[in-house]
């Protein structure tokens, strides 16, 4: 007999999702909608020009609370965390002893704690593995009471400070507190879709009615996480658990950005974190990388998916040699063209570098290329 399933987790938004058509699917332990009844290009194309609403709530949400919080947090990673000014969010990556990816998260100094977002899939884990190396430092305090709804797109910010007057006011990478109703909220500027947005965290009680709100608005329509997918590639972002996981650092991931100065050269911080030598080593040069992550665009209309093995450009059928794998691949809508991202050699990364895809048995001519594929639309300040 097999073994039973556990049942899925539901979000505070899962009655409005069936009321609202969408199609469920298990995701990270939950039922998720992938979409609703326009479906993912409709949903993606809005989210380009509009406003679209993502129940993120599976997400793991905690608190470090303590005045040894940051300097605790910053041994877990490669990462500036001691120096983050109080309102500043920060992208994060929790690292094995080996210094390859546990998770990537992101994280908020918010003055009296350290407000943390990990992946829902990880976040048992990451919890656990964070009271386990830093408990005795700092308080580390799941937060399953609360909610976490996504508002993307150019014209978030109009709906948004309709209902929360002040937003507009954040840039991004910033976070801050407010009221609805009397209700706290906790707004960042920031997402994962390559546009302008927000991430609002808000008691699970009241997420359903803030949600309804945010619909009522002209700007605003449902998605799902099969465009929140589409999204995150065109603009180059990683998904965990397909271009990253426990057998990648981030040197190979191509992630050196996230892991500032401070933490690399010389002083009292450099290092300090797990698998400083790997990752350092890499950084420098002085271990070589066997590996590296590239974006790559099909030149067939042909959509080239996850685990799909990649070969050199010269060569046919047995003489063609595997070079790689493609973790993340679709027919990206707003570029009209397949899109993927990938690990190869070194060597084989530079743009323009052609290589084959292998799909059911037949090469698809593929060239490396830059990301993003969509250019971000971050909100940094009013123009100078």
């Amino acid at each position: 007999m097999s073994a039973p399933q556990e049942e899925l987790q539901k979000t505070p938004l899962h009655a409005l999702h069936l009321e609202l058509g969408a199609r469920m699917v298990p995701f990270a332990g939950h039922a998720m909608p992938v979409q609703y009844p326009a479906g993912l290009m409709a949903e993606h194309h809005h989210t380009r020009a509009s406003a679209g609403l993502f129940d993120v709530s599976h997400m793991g949400q905690l608190r470090l609370v303590g005045p040894d919080a940051a300097a605790a947090f910053e041994t877990l990673m490669p990462v500036d965390v001691i120096d983050l000014a109080p309102g500043k969010q920060r992208y994060g990556l929790l690292l094995t002893d080996e210094g390859t990816i546990i998770d990537d998260l992101m994280f908020v100094n918010r003055g009296s704690d350290l407000f943390v977002i990990v992946n829902g899939a990880c976040k048992v884990g990451d919890i656990q593995h964070m009271q386990d190396r830093i408990g005795s430092r700092c308080q580390v305090i799941p937060m399953p009471e609360r909610g976490l709804l996504a508002l993307q797109g150019p014209k978030a910010v109009d709906a948004l400070k309709r209902l929360v007057p002040g937003v507009e006011k954040l840039v991004f990478m910033t976070g801050a507190g407010f009221q609805w109703k009397g209700v706290d909220l906790f707004i960042t500027r920031s997402g994962y879709t390559g546009e302008d947005g927000f991430e609002i965290s808000i008691p699970g009680m009241q997420a359903e009615t803030f949600a309804r709100e945010l619909l009522a608005q002209p700007e605003v329509k449902p998605v799902g996480l099969g465009a929140r997918n589409s999204l995150r590639l065109e603009a180059g972002l990683c998904l965990y658990g397909n271009d990253i996981d426990t057998t990648t650092t981030p040197v190979e991931a191509a992630l050196n950005w996230a892991i500032q100065k401070v933490r690399r050269t010389g002083g009292a911080r450099a290092g300090g974190f797990p698998g400083a030598a790997k990752v350092l080593a890499q950084l420098d040069g002085s271990e070589a990388l066997t590996r590296k992550r590239v974006g790559l665009v099909a030149l067939e209309r042909v959509p080239v998916r996850e685990h799909t093995e990649l070969h050199d450009a010269h060569g046919m059928g047995s003489q063609a040699m595997r070079v790689g794998e493609v973790t993340s691949g679709l027919l990206g809508p707003t570029v009209d063209r397949p899109i993927a991202m990938g690990y190869v050699p070194p060597k084989l990364a530079t743009p323009g570098t052609r290589l084959q895809a292998i799909v059911r048995g037949k090469p698809v001519p593929m060239e490396v290329s830059a990301m993003p594929f969509v250019p971000n639309r971050y909100y940094r300040g009013p123009a100078a």
